[in-house]
Order: C-alpha cells, then sequence, then structure tokens
C-alpha cells in the first residue's frame, strides 16, 4: 500500500549533513528532499534491548532527527548475546544512559529524548503525542497491547517486531490505513513463552530489528510499500521469508466499524493473563513443603531448565504434554496439583489445560522459580 510520506520536509541539510548522508541522498527516491524529511521526524523506541539495540543505532546513522528512548532497565550479562549496543564495561550501568551515549557517538547531529520508566497506562499518551511513529522494541504481550491501544487512539503508526528462537515477525500497524494488533490477537496469546524462558538467536535481533527501522525510513519519506495489511515471517534455519496479508478485522474492538475501546485498559498484565486461573504464591507453597501437606508438584520447563535450578519436590513434566494431553495421564484426581515454570506463564497455560481437562484442584505458582530464588531461597541459580 503506496502512502503518503509521514512527515512534511525540514529545514535545509547543512554542508556536514551533505556529506554524512551522502551514500543515501544519491539514490533517487530518498534524495535530499527524503533526508530533510528524516531529519524533521520524531521517532520513538520502547526497549533498548535485543530489538532496540539495532533500531536505534540505525534510526541514528539514518539521519532521523528525534529519536526517543523508553526503557527503564539496566545491562545484564546476559544481554551482551544479543544487545549490540552495549559491552562488557556497561553492565549495571542504565541502558538509557548508555543508548543515548552511542547512539552520540554514531551521530552527533541527532537529538535524543530519553524516558527512564516503564512504559504504562498513565504516561504513554503522554509520551507518544509528540512523536510521528512508534517502533515496539518490547518482549511482552502487555506492552504491545498498550503500544497498540494508544497508537489507534491517537492515529499513530505503529512499527511491530517479535522474535523467539529462529523465528522473527515485522508489521505496519495503522488504524488509518489498515488493521491494528488487535486484528492480529484479538486475545492475548496463552501459550507462547517469552524469550527468556525459549531463547533467541542473537543475530536474529538485528534481522528483525533492521527490518523495522526499513519501515520506519519508508513511513517518513513516502517510499516504497510499507508493511500495512501484511505480516513479514522469517526462518533463520531455512532463511526463507514469507509475507502474510492481514485485513482489518470488522469487529475489532479497537479499529472495527464499531471500536469499544475508547480508553486505555486498567490494567494490561491482568488483561494478558489466561481467564480463570488459580495462582498460589512461592510463600504460600514454602508452606506447604514445611507442613507435610499432600499435593502433586510438577515443573513444566524443559530437561536443560530443571537442570539449573528447581523447586524441592517437583516432577518434571514439560509442557509439551500438557498440549498435546499425555500428561493428563500422569495427573492425579485424588491430590492438588501445583504446577510451575521460570516466571508463571508458561505453567497458566499448563493449569488451564488441567482445568479444561477436569482437574479442578489445580493451581500454579506466581513468578516461578524466579520467585523462589527472589524471596525464597537466593542461592538458586537464575536464568
Amino acid at each position: 500500500m503506496k502512502i503518503p510520506p509521514l512527515v512534511d520536509t525540514g529545514l535545509e541539510l547543512s554542508a556536514d549533513e551533505m556529506r554524512r548522508y551522502s551514500r543515501q541522498t544519491v539514490i533517487p527516491d530518498v534524495s535530499a528532499q527524503g533526508q530533510r524529511r528524516l531529519k524533521n521526524a520524531k521517532v520513538v523506541c520502547v526497549g533498548a534491548g535485543g530489538l532496540g539495540s539495532p533500531i536505534l543505532m540505525y534510526l541514528a546513522s539514518a539521519g532521523v532527527g528525534t529519536i526517543g528512548i523508553v526503557e527503564f532497565d539496566t545491562v545484564d550479562e546476559s544481554n551482551l548475546q544479543r544487545q549490540i549496543i552495549y559491552s562488557q564495561s556497561d553492565i549495571g550501568k542504565s541502558k538509557v544512559d548508555i543508548a543515548t551515549k552511542k547512539i552520540m557517538e554514531i551521530n552527533p547531529l541527532v537529538n535524543v529524548i530519553t524516558h527512564n520508566l516503564k512504559l504504562d497506562n498513565s504516561n504513554v499518551m503522554e509520551i507518544f503525542k509528540d512523536y510521528d511513529l512508534i517502533i515496539d522494541g518490547s518482549d511482552n504481550f502487555a506492552t504491545r497491547y498498550l503500544i497498540n491501544d494508544a497508537c489507534v487512539l491517537l492515529n499513530k503508526p505503529y512499527i511491530w517486531g517479535s522474535v523467539l528462537r529462529f523465528d522473527g515477525q515485522v508489521s505496519v500497524f495503522w488504524s488509518q490505513h489498515g488493521p491494528c494488533y488487535r486484528c492480529l490477537h484479538p486475545v492475548p496469546p496463552s501459550d507462547t513463552p517469552s524469550c527468556s524462558e525459549a531463547g533467541v538467536l542473537g543475530v536474529l535481533c538485528a534481522s528483525i530489528g533492521s527490518i523495522q527501522a526499513t519501515e520506519a525510513i519508508k513511513l517518513i519519506t513516502g517510499i516504497g510499500e510499507p508493511l500495512i495489511g501484511s505480516i513479514i515471517m522469517y526462518d533463520a534455519l531455512s532463511m526463507m521469508f514469507r509475507s502474510l496479508n492481514l485485513s482489518k478485522d470488522p469487529s475489532c474492538i479497537a479499529c472495527g466499524k464499531n471500536p469499544t475501546l475508547v480508553a486505555l485498559l486498567e490494567d494490561y498484565e491482568s488483561f494478558c493473563l489466561p481467564p480463570s486461573l488459580s495462582e498460589i504464591s512461592v510463600f504460600e507453597l514454602k508452606l506447604k513443603i514445611d507442613s507435610g501437606s499432600e499435593y502433586f508438584l510438577v515443573d513444566v520447563r524443559e530437561p536443560h531448565e530443571f537442570e539449573i535450578v528447581k523447586i524441592p519436590g517437583g516432577q518434571l513434566i514439560p509442557l509439551a504434554g500438557f498440549l498435546d494431553g499425555s500428561a493428563l495421564a500422569k495427573m492425579p484426581f485424588d491430590r492438588e496439583i501445583i504446577v510451575y515454570c521460570r516466571s508463571g506463564k508458561r505453567s497458566a497455560t499448563a493449569l488451564q489445560v488441567l482445568k479444561d481437562g477436569g482437574f479442578n484442584r489445580s493451581t500454579h505458582v506466581t513468578g516461578g522459580v524466579l520467585a523462589w530464588a527472589e524471596e525464597i531461597d537466593p542461592t538458586c541459580t537464575v536464568y
């Protein structure tokens, strides 16, 4: 779908800018006029991690005039495998501070605005209103729905990207011209693990982040056809790209014919939890363990995770067994079933399977082994 340039032509380019961007302005479709649009553009990236790193670096290199960064985390050693904007010496430091420094080293002619905070429904509208487009470098469904809903309400284009293991996806959601994220996922997927749980090939982040940055440049300058109404699916193992069409859902609550989403949700975290689940805290589980209560404790992670750290007494039955139904034959009806995983997401999915299978005396551990390590046994290895 061909659309007009998102950003007006700004000020003339300086001699320094003409030299810096010469390999870009020499492209007829871009030209000095397109470079002036980039200079006049304001783009915010939510997240400065695996996807955010290449996005921010390429936006700066391309000459996007104002770059916003929304990030509240600090650099961890496990980030360095894929978050290429950081180095060993940055461990423990603020991501927005380090990312800003790196951007200014790449291109001192751009302006960086930092938002060192967690994006939520109390600040997202105020942050987004001053930017031309929003790029999503987040890694969880709650933030994606929040970004989407804010962009629909503000009529802003939303460049979405997702990575997991060897697979990546990219699309552009803009309700004025096509579908939104809710047209793709009307309800939150319940069986998709996070990157921290399932892993991600580091270089995959560069591939997908680069495509997201490319889409931003196309939208700003009006060149080519942006991925509105299309999703790019990338399989790194087969090195294959596929394009899938996505149409606007007439019944979508955000951008359909009769939208009912007229304001942000109060709690996006709760919205993304599977319905009708029973939960138990690590403190409650510890009391059960100490009191000798009768229960059946199940770890739904993968075998290699089970070897790293476990809650005492847990029996390993990976989530795949719940999804294909084979695990149900191992479940007792005469005892409470407690399931756990790394953070609580996979165990919530397993619990829903148990509930659907008639195992009403079942619950899952909120926070999983991460909460156990933080609140109960700090000597546990976390990953």
